[in-house]
């Protein structure tokens, strides 16, 4: 049986650059940072409660997908406080938050261009 989603994987350009969006703006935290054959590194990184992690890491082949839409979805407590505190610290929004009748959102990218949503916990 299925018990969780072990991470997310996110593809990235550069992995020092995006090590530092992730940690210094986002606010993860490092968990493993090992490098991987020779060509880039496992980085492993989680929330600062733990709940979610991702890695900055590009699958061979899949360079392509550096830049996308992603069906990642990162939740908050209160979207309008989060989404100052990140405009603040420069993290590039595409959206203001926008409230729907499910919840709230914004959209934003970082470094390589990846689009992601931050989205009321609801």
């Amino acid at each position: 049986m299925i018990t969780h989603m072990k991470f997310a994987s996110i593809p990235v350009r550069d992995q020092d650059r995006a090590l530092k969006f992730y940690v210094e703006k986002l606010g993860f935290k490092v968990e493993a940072d090992i490098p991987f054959e020779n060509r880039q590194r496992w980085i492993k990184l989680s929330t600062p409660e733990g709940k979610t992690r991702v890695v900055l890491f590009t699958f061979p082949e899949q360079e392509d997908r550096i830049g996308t839409p992603s069906n990642v979805v990162f939740a908050t407590k209160d979207v309008q406080k989060t989404y100052e505190e990140l405009q603040q610290k420069g993290v590039e929004f595409v959206s203001k938050p926008v409230a729907e009748s499910w919840g709230t959102y914004a959209q934003f990218k970082d470094p390589d261009g990846n689009l992601f949503i931050l989205s009321s916990e609801d």
